[in-house]
């Protein structure tokens, strides 16, 4: 008779559904996971070290390159901490952009993570589908802030400019006719607003392409349902958050139970799953790619009819105005003194989270008075997910291992930050 061997493997980086960060050491009876070791350290920052040698303002371009696929809600979370020390008050209109902003990225964050899934389990189409839509939004990251990931938009106080006016617009090239170029420019005429209207009105159809794609295909059922249970009182014991959370049955969503920004002013759901498996959260981050589009036809309505100041007017934490800045001495030193010295912080501590794409993600903020944090902790929801992958992958295939990696939605800046 044969001998009965274990054997241990390391599973990535270099495997292509650890996306060439993640580290896995698996313990293996035949094919089957007996247990699975996630090391971490691959990919470290040190953002929170790097965050006490930096002034405030200094450190929201760090915050972009954590979770590097939801840049701007990293960002949101780490103003809305400075502006808790500070007490410093944003106006209306700079918190309904930061909520369809907020929107616009959990929908970049989905779209990315149906496509990676998708080409991890073997669909490949759904890939190419998904980023279709992502090109359209990353025009608006880049007409907004100049760049299209890591934007730095989100400033303590408000935004760093209003919309734009004007679209950017393709220019006829060799490779480009006058048809194509007509079709690809034709939402484009208006300002970012109708951009963003026209947007929201067809992505409800292409979410319907992926659900043909995807939703009822045997194959993706085969490889999803059943795969990577986890009941509610172990999604809770674990720390889970997010649609890993909302998976598992629990309707747990800090936009309803800790409204933020003006989220207590807008209509949308929360899906919930009732199995929590693969599939089950595969069908609540589709669902809630159209309650995301629900909110931000909503904001875009509103922000259409209420212009009004996007940063607060206090000139200690927000640059004055270009304009003064170039023709008033005293604009000119308030913009000197806050871009070299930064503003300080009151002495105190606090935290403040926000339902990220991913699940909660907070910043616990301690200030000792001076013009840097003393202290930055940041909680990541990819952390407590990659603790619970020992327990999901259990029993399991190295086939099914692929699967669950997929559906916990890691993205390791924030996990080794």
């Amino acid at each position: 008779m044969a001998e009965i061997k274990n054997y241990t493997i390391n599973f990535g980086p270099q495997h292509p559904a650890a996306h060439g960060v993640l580290r896995l050491v698996l313990e293996l009876d035949g094919e089957v996971v007996q247990r699975a070791d996630p090391h971490i350290g691959l990919l470290h920052r040190g953002t929170e070290k790097l965050a006490e040698t930096r002034t405030y303002l200094q450190s929201v371009p760090y915050m972009d390159r954590l979770d590097y696929v939801s840049m701007k809600c990293n960002e949101h979370a780490y103003v809305m901490a400075i502006e808790k020390v500070l007490g410093v008050e944003v106006p209306l209109r700079a918190q309904y952009i930061r909520v369809m902003f907020d929107e616009i990225t959990r929908i970049l964050n989905h779209l990315l993570w149906i496509g990676a899934h998708g080409l991890d389990v073997g669909a490949m189409a759904v890939f190419l589908y998904a980023f279709r839509e992502r090109e359209d939004l990353m025009d608006c990251y880049e007409a907004v802030s100049g760049a299209r990931m890591h934007a730095a938009y989100y400033r303590p106080g408000g935004v760093y400019r209003d919309l734009p006016d004007q679209m950017p617009r393709l220019r006829e090239t060799r490779l480009r006719g006058e048809a194509a170029l007509r079709d690809y420019n034709r939402d484009r005429e208006g300002s970012m607003l109708d951009f963003i209207e026209a947007f929201t009105g067809r992505f409800p159809g292409c979410v319907d392409e992926y659900e043909t794609l995807l939703t009822d295909n045997r194959i993706w059922k085969q490889r999803l349902v059943g795969i990577g249970v986890v009941t509610p009182e172990r999604a809770k014991a674990l720390g889970f958050t997010g649609p890993m959370l909302r998976g598992s049955g629990i309707a747990w969503d800090l936009r309803k139970t800790q409204p933020y920004e003006v989220y207590d002013l807008l209509d949308f759901d929360i899906p919930v799953g009732t199995n929590g498996d693969c599939y089950d959260r595969y069908l609540v981050r589709v669902a809630e790619m159209r309650q995301s589009n629900h909110i931000v036809r909503q904001c875009v309505e509103w922000l259409r009819n209420h212009p009004g100041p996007v940063m607060s007017d206090n000139h200690k934490v927000a640059p004055p105005a270009r304009v003064g800045m170039k023709s008033n001495m005293e604009d000119l030193i308030h913009h000197f003194k806050l871009f070299t010295e930064g503003f300080h912080v009151p002495a105190g501590e606090c935290y403040a989270g926000i339902e990220h794409p991913k699940g909660e993600f907070g910043i616990y903020l301690v200030s000792d008075g001076a013009n840097k944090p003393y202290r930055l902790k940041i909680r990541a929801p990819g952390y407590a997910h990659l603790q619970g992958l020992d327990e999901m992958s259990r029993g399991h295939m190295i086939a099914d291992v692929v699967t669950i990696i997929g559906t916990q939605d890691i993205v390791f800046g924030e996990i080794d930050r």
